[in-house]
């Protein structure tokens, strides 16, 4: 699984950053980045996919 942040969609509520503090950072303007380079690992997995469900802008996207 990968993730990715849609840079344009996101108005930083940072509710990904909540969900999983290991994969979800803040940019200088707190809009969400990704914070792992790759494979997300599979014990941050479940953590990802609430952070996607939980995000309002649906800025969020995880492909397998």
């Amino acid at each position: 699984m990968r993730v990715s942040v849609i840079d344009d969609a996101c108005h930083g509520h940072q509710m990904c950053a909540i969900a999983a503090p290991e994969v979800f950072g803040s940019d200088e303007m707190g809009n969400a980045i990704v914070l792992i380079d790759g494979d997300i690992p599979a014990e941050l997995q479940a953590k990802t996919r609430r952070a996607e469900s939980n995000c309002p802008e649906r800025a969020i996207v995880i492909t397998d």
